[in-house]
């Protein structure tokens, strides 16, 4: 069951607690690439290293190649409203905030893959 998590780190926790850390990873570099942002992920990234690598992909992203960022957003499928409430700071907040999002997002697709495709 997918729960509220309060941050990136206790979310990537319980990923891995559930064994489908590899899936996420899998799951992160398909969408990166549908989007055509030029990232590949290692299955054996470590949880801390692939947080600061999207981080500063994103803040990249917002930065320099916005409309490449907000196609991310679609193929991803971060709800909008989300996106729209974000707190007002800086770019570097801001690209945590959206980091989580995403993370949260292709979660809940691994996540409903393993329940649904074991489930057969």
């Amino acid at each position: 069951m997918i729960t509220s998590y309060k941050n990136t780190i206790e979310l990537l926790e319980d990923v891995t607690a559930k064994k489908l850390y590899a899936n996420l990873i899998l799951q992160l570099n398909k969408d990166f690439n549908y989007a055509a942002v030029d990232v590949s992920f290692p299955k054996t990234i470590e949880p801390a290293q692939l947080i600061t690598e999207l981080h500063e992909i994103i803040y990249r992203l917002i930065q320099e190649k916005f409309a490449e960022y907000l196609n991310l957003l679609y193929i991803v499928d971060v709800p909008e409203k989300d996106v729209k409430n974000l707190e007002e700071a800086d770019t570097i907040e801001i690209s945590r905030q959206v980091l989580f999002m995403i993370l949260k997002r292709e979660w809940q697709k691994v996540w409903f893959k393993s329940v649904y495709s074991t489930s057969n």
